[in-house]
């Protein structure tokens, strides 16, 4: 009984030994224990979904293929390598024609047209003649067209027209711009000389089969633009087939250019009567060098409706 006596009076002695801090103390400790607690909840709570975010997922390969985390944003070298589309150019404005004031020679009204998936087009009898010498020219299908067609002063439209000038302009894929230029010379290699057989009517009216003598060659080339050449085509007098006699029209030369700038290309026919290149090299209209003229002016015309840079 003495023991536990003094077992008790040790222990008494012993509490009263303890200091005890003051309660506002004590509150003070809970607040700043329960401030170190909600902040290492939240950093195991960041911890855990950062780990889960960035599992490793495998591919069919089997190889392992870290992913981003949750709702972080893309890295700046993923943003800028996904490709922005633009929408490409199609439509040709009017600015891209030529004017009449880029003309030497007056001019009347002027006709113009726009068109969607149209073959490009240079010479229709210059085709013909490639498909007669087995040359089947593999001419470009337009993404887009505009054509205009500039009349002599004081034609009227409700009548069969004379015109001054007519205009084409294609926009194509680059590549087969550049290849155009090799089909016109692979039309024009085959068909330096050609002669076409037809029926025409002679001076009194009578059916006659006739023969016509044609050639071409290139009078100029890369004048203007990225590509371009100056087409001359002569079409000499029809004659009959028997006995030789001269039928129809007079012997005339044709000019055509044809000029590309980027992914337009212009196809440029003065008529025969404006042009002063004759047969025997003389004649009033526009000559070689006002051609060429042209067709520069043609080029600069197209460059700001390219769809790259020009």
């Amino acid at each position: 009984m003495d023991e536990d006596l003094t077992f008790v009076d040790r222990l008494h002695r012993d509490l009263r030994e303890v200091h005890w801090p003051e309660p506002a103390e004590i509150r003070a400790r809970a607040r700043r224990r329960s401030r170190r607690t909600a902040v290492l909840s939240a950093v195991t709570v960041l911890v855990v979904l950062a780990g889960s975010a960035t599992a490793v997922s495998r591919g069919p390969t089997g190889s392992p293929t870290p992913t981003a985390p949750v709702g972080a944003p893309a890295p700046f070298a993923s943003r800028s390598s996904v490709p922005v589309v633009v929408p490409a150019r199609v439509e040709i404005p009017l600015a891209a024609l030529l004017t009449p004031a880029d003309l030497p020679v007056k001019t009347g009204p002027r006709l113009g047209t726009t068109g969607l998936a149209e073959t490009v087009q240079v010479d229709p009898l210059l085709e013909s003649c490639g498909r007669e010498r087995e040359v089947a020219a593999q001419l470009p299908v337009s993404r887009a067209s505009r054509s205009q067609t500039l009349l002599r002063p004081g034609a009227r439209v409700d009548v069969p027209i004379a015109k001054v000038l007519s205009q084409d302009v294609y926009r194509i894929e680059l590549p087969r711009g550049r290849w155009l230029f090799g089909e016109i010379d692979r039309l024009l290699n085959a068909c330096a000389d050609w002669t076409l057989s037809a029926s025409m009517l002679t001076a009194d009216q009578q059916p006659a089969r006739t023969e016509q003598e044609h050639s071409w060659e290139p009078a100029a080339r890369d004048f203007a633009g990225d590509q371009s050449v100056l087409l001359r085509h002569v079409a000499r007098q029809p004659r009959e087939q028997v006995g030789g006699e001269a039928v129809g029209r007079l012997p005339v030369v044709e000019t055509t250019l044809v000029v590309r700038v980027g992914d337009l290309v212009t196809v440029v026919a003065p008529a025969p009567d404006t042009v002063a290149d004759r047969v025997d090299g003389t004649g009033p209209g526009l000559s070689q060098a006002d051609l060429i003229t042209l067709g520069g002016t043609a080029a600069k015309r197209l460059c700001p409706a390219t769809e790259g840079p020009c």
